[in-house]
Parts: structure tokens; sequence; C-alpha cells
């Protein structure tokens, strides 16, 4: 099968004349190659709010972000210094739109409008993570944030050019491991350390270029990280599950019972939440006048506990894993000029990952290992501008062999292997544009079970997946822009989705799947309003999606599951999820402002406030499960040269539109202060960061964590960040 994709893929870039990615271009950019190193990375300037005229990169076409159809957030400078944290989820999660996983402090993943999961593609420089973090909550990503330059976060349809997986939006993280410029100096280096008090967190990162000559640069980079146990604001539990235990510690109890009253007494650390990870890369490149070429090797190694799910009851289960996590990985990435015609430049991207993690007993022994192989590549062909005329298209292809094995192994052996061809096509008539693309998709997931494994049967799907969108804006005057863009998407089940049966510990369910699944579809609208003059910048999204045959996982009776496993002998120990598919609907809105309101000798004074909403229902009427509540963010800083200084305050409210295994979330305010010094004039790269998070100490719990009830967040965390560089 997949020397059949491989030459499909071959031929497919044959044919295309044009390619095209997820972002729409501003007319007024050049057709630059990426040879040169994104400067929109760079925070505003002095005495100046937010814009909204960072350049997203994230695509074939570079645009002004004030310019996307859809909500878009760049994060980069010294807001990306201020918010840096262990995992990409807790780095973007004061993003408008966004939310995470919070599986304790090392994973937690990004949520974007409430989807999670297989609807949200996590890219390094355009390419997937290749992990399996998308297969689970407690699974981290294997992506560092200490080495980031810069994270884009892309959400609407547009993003479905990098999959119809994308449904939810898209998170590249752009670092420097494969070079795209020569050092003006010969030699560069960025550096970052930082220390967190809630953690005892100590963190340490570089990484360097050097050219060599004839137009070739060599990369080297490093990080290392090293937590404790989590601080926290108040109990380990939240009240209503220190309820539940204090009633089991009242009652009769078995003598293989935990102790319930220790439980509900627990407080101030979440135990089981340590972690140390480094990882190491190389990279080397040839930046030329029309073209470029580079590869890069990575290596990633963590050791991760997950947080504990306390039993509350009799008769409940409860483990302490740590999880092993190893991803070695290369990468390429070339560009070549075509010196005109109807083709402006060709690119090729791809990337190689041998994966594995192991779920360790708390004796040290491996209780079940996971191991993904997987390989994506693109190769995209951007046109040349013809007038108001511009687009580009391309190929896509990955594969994945994925395995899981041990006592819980909830999936057989699987291979998926998917080809997209898409394209993107824009039209600027001034001050109104048009955009629309396109994407076919053909996925083929095959399981092969393990002889005498009587939970799975051998099976083959094959899916035919067409997406579109369509869209425009009008310049309704200086600085404000309308949008609204309509697209229909389909998406093919993933492999957890159709072939799960069996126990995870890791989440303390029991996940069944269907085989039989048919594509999941729908609809979707999106309106967008942007705001910037002097001084002000305002950037609001609406969006609406409407789904059939929506993939949803649903607690459902333990004889359900029982009966699946019944054929291998093995009981059904953890509460029993089955994947379903319904209808479901999906509305929200998400915003933000930023406004100077003052100046005072030397400082600006700005003000700005962002937030967000998502209301969701499945086809029977029921709330879908984990999703984000309400929340408002505001903040005031105070903006020179060489210092700044800010105080914001979070209101997330309480969510009690809850499916019917849920527990209701209540609301939290966090109150957050952070003060940055650039001391040296004469080299920018040197910056010192202070920062009180949830000064106040409050219990807070998010309410899309499985472990909400058994895992708060960060309590009251004191922080220092060094950048330093050449």
């Amino acid at each position: 099968m997949r020397t059949s994709l491989f030459v499909s893929v071959a031929s497919a870039a044959l044919l295309l004349p044009v390619a095209a990615q997820a972002t729409s271009a501003d007319p007024a950019a050049p057709a630059a190659t990426p040879a040169t190193e994104p400067s929109a990375a760079e925070p505003p300037a002095a005495g100046q709010t937010k814009d909204g005229d960072a350049i997203v990169v994230t695509g074939v076409l570079p645009t002004s972000e004030r310019d996307v159809l859809a909500g878009t957030s760049v994060v980069a400078g010294e807001e990306l210094t201020r918010d840096l944290r262990p995992s990409i989820g807790e780095t973007l999660a004061k993003q408008p739109g966004v939310s995470a996983t919070s599986f304790g402090p090392s994973a937690s993943r990004p949520i974007l409008r409430g989807f999670q999961g297989e609807r949200v593609r996590l890219l390094t420089d355009g390419i997937g993570s290749i992990d399996v973090s998308n297969t689970s909550a407690d699974h981290a990503v294997v992506i560092d944030p200490l080495l980031a330059e810069r994270v884009e976060v892309l959400r609407g349809p547009a993003v479905l050019l990098y999959g119809s997986s994308a449904i939810g939006g898209v998170v590249n993280v752009i670092d420097k491991r494969i070079p795209r410029s020569i050092p003006k100096d010969g030699v560069s280096f960025d550096g970052i350390a930082t220390y967190g008090s809630a953690a005892n967190e100590r963190s340490l990162a570089g990484a360097g270029d050097a050219a060599i000559g004839g137009n070739f640069v060599v990369h080297a980079d490093a990080s290392y990280l090293k937590t404790s146990d989590l601080g926290i604001g108040g109990y380990v539990l939240s009240p209503t599950a220190r309820a539940a235990a204090l009633a089991a510690a009242a009652g009769p109890t078995l003598p293989d019972d935990p102790d319930f009253a220790a439980t509900a007494a627990l407080k101030d650390k979440l135990p089981n939440s340590a972690a140390e990870t480094w990882t190491a890369g190389v990279g080397a490149a040839y930046v030329g006048d029309t073209a470029n070429f580079g590869v890069s090797y990575s290596h990633y190694d963590s050791l991760y506990g997950i947080p504990i799910r306390y039993a509350t009851a009799s008769g409940e289960e409860q483990e302490a894993p740590r999880l092993d996590v190893l991803q070695n990985r290369f990468d390429v990435r070339g560009e070549v000029q075509t010196g005109g015609g109807f083709l402006d430049r060709i690119r090729l991207r791809g990337a190689y990952a041998n994966y594995r993690h192991f779920e360790l007993e708390e004796t040290g022994a491996i209780g079940t290992a996971f191991y993904n192989k997987g390989f994506e590549g693109r190769l995209e062909f951007v046109q040349a501008r013809q007038g108001a005329w511009l687009g580009a298209s391309g190929v896509q292809y990955f594969h994945r062999d994925f395995n899981v094995v041990g006592d819980e192994a909830f999936l057989p052996a699987n291979a998926t292997g998917q080809l997209g061809l898409f394209t993107l096509q824009q039209f600027d008539l001034g001050a109104l544009k048009f955009e629309g693309g396109l994407r076919y998709e053909h996925t083929r997931q095959e399981a092969t079970p393990a002889a005498g494994d009587l939970r799975f049967a051998t099976a083959t799907r094959n899916f035919d997946a067409v997406s579109g969108s369509v869209g425009a804006s009008y310049a309704l005057g200086d600085g404000a822009k309308l949008g609204f863009n309509v697209s229909r998407t389909e998406r093919a089940p993933s492999a957890e989705e159709l072939f799960s049966n069996g126990a995870h510990a890791g989440t303390q369910t029991y996940e069944l799947g269907d085989t039989g699944f048919g594509l999941e579809k729908s609809w979707g609208v999106e309106a967008t309003l942007h705001l910037h003059h002097d001084g002000l910048s305002f950037d609001a999204s609406a969006y609406y999606s409407w789904f059939t045959g929506y993939i949803s996982d649903t607690q459902v009776a333990q004889s359900v599951c029982q009966a699946a496993a019944a054929p291998s002998g093995r009981t059904v120990d953890f509460p029993c999820f089955q994947f379903q598919q319904t209808g479901a609907r999906y509305y929200g809105v998400e915003g933000d402002l930023s406004a100077r309101v003052a100046e005072v000798g030397d400082y600006t004074i700005n003000v700005d406030l962002l937030g967000d909403y998502v209301h969701a229902t499945l086809g029977n009427g029921d709330p879908v499960a984990r999703i984000p509540p309400g929340r408002l963010l505001g903040g005031i800083e105070a903006q020179s040269d060489t210092l700044t200084g800010r105080v914001e305050v979070e209101r997330v409210f309480m969510q009690d539109r809850i499916a019917a295994y849920e527990t209701p979330t209540k609301g939290y305010t966090m109150v957050n202060a952070s003060f940055s010094i650039k001391p040296f004039a004469s080299n920018p790269k040197v910056s010192l960061t202070l920062s009180a998070n949830n000064l106040f100490d409050v219990d807070a719990r998010r309410h899309s964590s499985y472990l909400k009830d058994f895992a708060p967040l960060a309590g009251r965390d004191l922080r220092a960040t060094l950048r330093f560089g050449l």
C-alpha cells in the first residue's frame, strides 16, 4: 500500500499546475523566499499597542494577521517569554479561543474552540509532531516550547489545507532548527534560562547558527527541564471528590481499600507530577538567492508523572503511572524559485520520526508500550501573481505505523495512510478580496492484531473525503475590515475511533471504537472583524458549525464493554466509554481588544481585554463533554524602551452545562503580574522577566481536563526568565 501511495503522490505532483496552503496573502507582500527569518516575531515597539500587522508565516503565502479570514494569534517576543511553560498547551492557554487539556503540567495539549485531540493539528514548522498526543490526553506533545521562536494559532476553515483533522485549528511552532538565513556576523546564538517556584522548575535552552562559507549554515540546539511535584492552591481533590472520599472513609471498608481519609486530606502538592525532559538537535542548510535546502535531526527524551486519579469509592482502582517518552526525528525543507512564468516557486517539506513511550508502573516495570513510526511530506507549487489572481496548490502524504503492546493495550497494531491534494486561490479587487480552497483526501486504515488476541479483528477501511471553503473580506475604511467564510468539511475516522477495545490506565477508561463508522461531515460559517488604528486594535470572530456523523466518546453501561472484552476473557475495571456517531452543533465568539490610554513620561499605558465562549451540543440535546466555559482576561501594561510592567486579571466562569457523567466546575479568578527589563540598549536579545502568577494562590481547575477533580492548576508561581544571545 505504501508504495502505491508514493506513486500516487508523484503522479499528482506532475499533474498539479499550482500549489496552496492555509493562509491568504497580502497583495502588497512581495513573493519573498523564506531565506530571511520572520522578523514579525518581534514584539510591538514601545508605546504601541498590538496592531494586528504581524506576518503570519504558517502557509505558503505569508500574510498580515489582519488579513486572515479567520481567528488567528501570533505569540512571540515578550509575550512568549512571559507565558512560556513546560507544555505547549499551557504556553498558549491565554490566547483567545484557546484552552488546554491540563492532564498535569507536562501533558497539556491545546484545545481550540472546544475541539481537541484528533480535530486539532500540532505542527513543527508546518509538519505534524508525529507523536501520539492525539490518541489520549495523558500523552505529552513532543514539541519543546523552550526552543520556539514564535507560535502561530490558526482557527477556522482555511486550516483544512493542513488536513481534514484540523477542523478545530492548527498550532504551528516555528524554530530555527533548519536555518533560514545566514547569520549577519557569521555566528548567532539565543539562550533562555527559567526558574518557576510552583514546581521548583529549572530549565535551560540554547540554539546557535554558524556560517561555514559557500552559503552554508550549520545549527545546534539543546534544552533541559526538571520539575518537582507541582505546588497547588489548596486541596488536591475538588469539593465533590473530597466529599465522596470522606463518605467512603466513614463507611465500611475492605482490606484492599485505599485510605480515603488520607486522600481527602491531601493538599498543597500534586503527587506524581514531577518531570525531567531533555532535547538536542542539529541542522544544516544551503541558503542561496534563488534556492535553499536544509536538513535536521532532533532527539526528545522525557520522563514525567501522570497525576493520580484517586479512588473516591470502594471498588475503584487508582494508579500513579509515569511515562518514559523518546522520539528521534529527521526533517527536510527546500525551496527553489522558478524564474517566472506561471509558477513562482516550488517548496518541499517533510519529516520522519520514530517514537515510543513506556507507561511505567509504580515499581518501574513497563506496563504498556506505545510505538509509532510516521512520515509526513508536502510538495507545494506557488503561482506567480497574475494581476488580481494569486494562488498555490500542492500534495500532502502521511503514513503512520502504530502499535500498543502490554496488558492494557487498547488498540491493535494499525497503519494509517493518507494522501491529500489541495489548492487555495485568491483574488484581490482592492477593497474586496475573495478566497477559495479545496482539498481531496484518501485515507486507508488497516488493523492487524497480534495472533491470539481475540478482542480485535483484522480490518481495512478506505475513506474518500472532500472539503472546501469560500470566503471574502471587505475593507470598510482605513484600518477596518469585515470578513465572512463558509466551509464544508469531511473527516475520516481515526484508528483510535475505529479499532479501540481495551483499558487505558492513563485516563482510567475502557475505550471502545466502531469499525463501521462513516465520514464525519460538517458545515461551518464564520464572520470576522478587524479594526486597527493608531493606538487601537480589535479583532473578533463569531462562528457556527453543525455536524452529521460527529464522533464523540460517551460513557455507556459497563455491560457494553464487558461484552466486547469477553472473547479475551478479560474483565472491565474502568468506566466504559464508547465512540459513537451522532449530530452536533458548535457555536461561539472570541475577541481581543488593545488600546493606548495614556502616555506618562517615557511610558505608554495600554489596556487590553480578551474573551471567548463556546457552546456545543450533541444531536440528542446533551452537552458535549469537557467544553471550556466562558472567560474574560483583562490587563494594563506600561511600556518603555527598556522596562515593561503588567498586571492582569483572568476570570473563568463556572461550567455547569455538562454531560451526564461530568461534574460541574467552579469558576475562578486569577491575578498575575510581571516586570521585564532590557538592560543593554546595544544588545536587545538580553532581557530579564520576573512574574508572579496566581498571586492569591486560588484553587483553579479546567473543566476541559479529564483530571479536573484530581489535578488543579498551579498555585502561586514566582518565575524568573533570562533571555540572552549574540
